[in-house]
């Protein structure tokens, strides 16, 4: 639950869905208990879950450092080649540490992952005739994108009634589905995700005008840039913070039993 998300994204919603799709993929029995029994409540299974997402204080420096370095690179010396560079050799840097501690990569990945994207965006800027200031500005443009396209889905699984959080309890009692029939856990699953959701919307809210009055002209496009740089860090996770501190609050407030199969009726 961490834009984070690659860097290119601004968000780290994804690490939370891939945490819940996760477990729901078939393994050894012997390394995959069907029915843990430590966890007996919807709320300890989120939770459990938004735990292992997390990347703490070292995940969100290394989502952030690459679009800090690549901003202010750009800002200083005007040069969008050497800024894209520098953000990758942090990231590749961060990298080569993570695997010299044989810790996790998996947030350095997803820094790369979003460079590799805002790369593409800046040659097919390049390719079309933009000036540097519409590449750099094309740069952002992926996490914008990324961002409403997440609103979007995550928003439509509450509305058809399949909220995503949901695949979380799923996780744990053995069958995917098998918690969908039991309203209470839907109910909150969906309050759950509507609070994933909004992080998302706000991104797209605060950045697609400057990026459009950027690109058109109407604001200076280095100021345009620079703004983007600040809000994609701002609005990255410490937005995504707020969200969990809502979603724990949420969480702490029942005790939802979790079951195997229908509710009764």
């Amino acid at each position: 639950m961490t834009d984070q998300t690659p860097a290119g994204t601004g968000d780290h919603t994804s690490d939370l869905t891939s945490e819940m799709t996760s477990d729901l993929t078939p393994g050894p029995t012997s390394e995959r208990p069907a029915h843990p029994v430590e966890t007996d409540t919807v709320e300890a299974v989120v939770r459990q879950q938004l735990s292992k997402a997390l990347g703490g204080r070292r995940g969100m420096a290394e989502a952030a450092v690459p679009t800090i370095l690549f901003t202010a690179t750009w800002l200083t010396m005007r040069e969008l080649e050497l800024a894209l560079w520098v953000s990758i050799g942090a990231a590749v840097v961060l990298l080569l540490v993570r695997l010299a501690q044989r810790s996790t990569v998996q947030f350095v990945v997803n820094a790369l992952f979003g460079i590799a994207i805002g790369w593409y965006f800046v040659h097919r800027s390049a390719a079309s005739g933009g000036s540097e200031q519409d590449q750099a500005l094309a740069y952002f443009l992926p996490g914008i994108l990324y961002n409403g396209g997440y609103a979007v889905v995550l928003a439509f699984t509450c509305l058809i009634g399949w909220p995503l959080v949901g695949f979380m309890v799923g996780s744990i009692t053995g069958d995917a589905t098998a918690w969908h029939s039991d309203r209470q856990v839907v109910k909150l699953c969906s309050r759950l995700t509507w609070l994933l959701v909004a992080p998302c919307l706000l991104r797209v809210a605060v950045q697609a005008p400057i990026w459009l009055a950027g690109t058109s002209g109407s604001i200076d496009p280095d100021a345009a840039v620079a703004a983007l740089g600040v809000l994609k860090i701002v609005l990255g996770w410490p937005l995504q913070l707020a969200a969990l501190g809502s979603m724990v609050w949420l969480l702490s407030r029942n005790r939802t039993p979790v079951t195997t199969g229908p509710a009764p009726a």
